[in-house]
């Protein structure tokens, strides 16, 4: 199952997230795949916590990691298994120990400047 979003404008970000929500159904699992500058979130930390309402969502920026193990060694699985929102950037490393429900979630910049995101499982 897939679904496929163009935006325009920062104005349509809301409706994005209320969609991607609805779509995840209590998954709280994504990858986020995209060319640099497509519309991810920009970061130089590893992982950035923050907190909302209803507890925590941690972002993680995998990129310049090397190895696997330098995946392990900041403690990658812990995440991948708790029960707080985990989006991950760059997660070609840790592919084979993902969750079976992730969503994967991909950016693409149009021509005309607008980005295609996707959301499936």
């Amino acid at each position: 199952m897939e679904k496929v979003f163009i935006i325009n404008t920062e104005a349509e970000l809301p409706r994005l997230v209320e969609e991607f929500l609805t779509f995840a159904n209590g998954r709280k699992k994504v990858v986020l795949y995209g060319q640099i500058g497509a519309g991810k979130s920009p970061t130089f930390s590893l992982v950035n916590e923050y907190e909302y309402a209803d507890g925590l969502i941690y972002h993680m920026d995998l990129y310049r990691l090397k190895t696997y193990e330098e995946a392990l060694d900041i403690g990658i699985e812990d995440y991948l298994y708790d029960a707080h929102y985990c989006f991950i950037e760059w997660a070609e490393l840790i592919e084979n120990i993902l969750p079976d429900d992730v969503i994967v979630m991909r950016f693409e910049t149009m021509e005309d400047k607008s980005r295609k995101v996707s959301f499936s499982v």
